[in-house]
């Protein structure tokens, strides 16, 4: 490539999106109300309206493929479809068709998805709760709260000996389970469901076709409502941000226990006819190896990573041409979440591009939960610039109400859940007086004079706190911009101090990286980043690098996909005790 192409100067590669649109309503006060106007198309309203309408425009398309030995076990569009009627025969000639859900202990896969829309076809709600809740490692509480809150109807697990505590659980006892691997007797092998009779779809878009557990900051879980409608609009939403006739193909290890794997990708590459290729690796440094083998062998057009993620990806694009040639051949956007990315991280990622093929590629993210889709806004213009949450997408409203400083960050659209399974009051308490969503969450304009330059996620409202001066501690914009100073070092950081004479951070590492260059780099950050920063509560007076990731499990990454930064603080109470200890032991930094 042309030695003088750069950062500044490499043009985009075209992310095929459609023109930005935006509506802004000023009110009093200074609230704003954000709109797109941009239509997107109805035509599918239950989730498996996509599936047949694929395996009549596209029968032998790859939908799904996973790994098989060396090679791929792929499911066409024509043979998902017709499993799927077979597998939902299946299920109702032997009674597993009810109001009540499907219960799912199962690691993503093939098996997993057609049973689930086979399920769904029939008005049967599925529940995919995560694997960790039935491996033997599991606090068997985790499954029996789960359990009490989705009271399911019958159990659907990949692996019936590998999930052998979870299934033995009380809560189980009696109900039918079904096994794609090592069915116990009485079990209900997948294979047999194949033998169907077959059975056409039945439900309505009103139906419920998930439920997903989410517990926010409150550790209490709670099924969110995922109707038929709600799903597809939100696909078919995402898919108005684009004008691209090509069907995307992607490489996804994002968990379908979760709102982004289940609906944003796994649904989404259903509505748009793409192909997805199931990935079983993990943004670790034990498991990162299986996502770099997929890579090597599938050319994505569209990548979604969490931070921790692109920056293990970082170095093996960095040090292997050949995957570098591979992954760019053809891919037009790079999506995060789950935390913010550092600039640098991608800074350098635009420099393998630009290197390999004389471009750059867009980078994406975007914001919601759960209950709002999950997308509620998303970036969806050529990007360079991290931290953005973007602009409503087409068919939702945000309302910015002005609160504490910030603008308390609410929705309305048609893919926002009724509210929660069996709790009436806590649903009808989650909308405003306008029927907006409320969050809980702050947001940011980049440039207040001119909206369309999106927004920036700005923390939990009730994540913010005062110093024992009374200095006020805005928690978002902190850690972003310690992070950021930071660079590939850390992969986020918990903001401390409440009631100290300081700020304080607990920092998770690049597991990549050495201890002693994680510490380099902290102080080297840190150091920089306080040399900017303006009166105490904007700087940084102690660090601790924490031994571990986040964990999620524990809720410590928020199904919306950041740091849960008051259960964080709950949680690594030790922690905190340690940082602000007087005199500092040895493994804290002191500025």
């Amino acid at each position: 490539m042309d030695a003088d192409i750069s950062l500044a100067t490499a043009p985009f590669r075209d992310p095929r999106y459609a023109p930005r649109r935006l509506e802004v309503e000023h009110r009093a006060g200074g609230e704003m109300v954000l709109g797109n106007p941009t239509p997107y198309a109805a035509g599918f309203q239950t989730l498996t309206a996509a599936l047949e309408h694929w395996a009549r425009a596209a029968p032998n398309r790859v939908w799904l493929a996973e790994r098989s030995g060396e090679g791929w076990r792929t499911v066409t569009f024509a043979e998902a479809h017709e499993q799927v009627r077979a597998i939902a025969g299946g299920l109702r000639a032997r009674g597993v068709t009810a109001a009540r859900p499907l219960l799912i202990l199962a690691h993503n896969g093939v098996d997993q998805a057609l049973v689930s829309y086979a399920a769904m076809s029939q008005g049967m709600p599925i529940a995919p709760v995560s694997p960790q809740y039935g491996l033997k490692t599991a606090n068997p509480a985790r499954l029996a709260r789960a359990c009490e809150v989705l009271r399911p109807a019958a159990v659907y697990t990949d692996d019936a000996q590998l999930f052998a505590e979870g299934l033995s659980a009380p809560q189980l006892a009696g109900l039918p389970v079904i096994a794609s691997k090592a069915p116990r007797a009485g079990d209900i092998a997948f294979e047999a469901l194949l033998r169907g009779p077959s059975a056409e779809a039945t439900a309505v878009p009103a139906d419920h076709a998930k439920y997903l557990l989410t517990s926010g900051s409150t550790g209490h879980p709670k099924a969110v409502i995922c109707t038929h409608r709600g799903i597809s609009l939100n696909s078919a939403q995402i898919d108005a941000c684009f004008d691209d006739p090509d069907p995307p193909v992607m490489v996804n290890s994002a968990p379908w226990s979760h709102s982004l794997g289940a609906n944003s990708i796994l649904h989404m590459s259903l509505h748009r006819g793409g192909s997805l290729y199931i990935d079983r690796g993990q943004p670790t440094a034990a498991r990162f190896g299986e996502t770099v083998r997929n890579l090597k062998e599938v050319s994505p057009t569209y990548q979604n990573m969490v931070p921790a993620g692109w920056m293990l990806f970082v170095d093996e694009l960095e040090s292997d041409a050949a995957l570098a040639r591979r992954f760019f051949e053809r891919v037009r956007v790079l999506q995060y979440g789950g935390a913010a990315l550092g600039q640098a991280t991608a800074d350098r990622i635009q420099a393998v591009a630009i290197r390999t093929v004389g471009e750059k590629i867009s980078f994406a993210s975007g914001y919601g939960a759960t209950e709002t889709g999950p997308t509620a806004c998303n970036v969806h213009w050529p990007n360079a610039v991290m931290g953005l949450i973007g602009l409503p997408i087409p068919g939702t409203s945000v309302r910015l109400v002005p609160m504490a400083g910030k603008f308390d960050f609410r929705v309305k659209g048609p893919q926002i859940s009724q509210g929660y399974l069996g709790l009436p009051e806590r649903s009808a308490a989650a909308f405003d007086d306008e029927g907006f969503y409320i969050l809980g969450d702050a947001a940011r304009l980049v440039d207040p004079g001119d909206p369309a330059q999106g927004m920036v996620f700005d923390g939990r409202l009730s994540e913010n706190f005062k110093l024992a001066s009374g200095t006020f501690v805005g928690v978002g914009d902190l850690r972003i911009g310690a992070v950021s100073a930071i660079g590939g070092a850390v992969t986020d950081a918990v903001v401390c101090g409440e009631g100290e004479a300081a700020v304080g951070l607990l920092l998770y590492p690049n597991p990549r990286l050495a201890p002693a260059e994680v510490t380099v780099a902290v102080r080297a950050g840190l150091e920089a980043f306080n040399a900017k920063a303006q009166g105490s509560g904007g700087r940084v007076a102690r660090a601790l690098v924490l031994p571990d990731a986040p964990d999620a499990a524990a809720g410590e990454i928020t199904d919306k996909g950041y740091i849960a930064q008051a259960l964080a603080r709950q949680r690594r109470a030790d922690a905190i005790a340690r940082l602000f200890a007087d005199p500092a032991s040895s493994d804290v930094m002191v500025f």
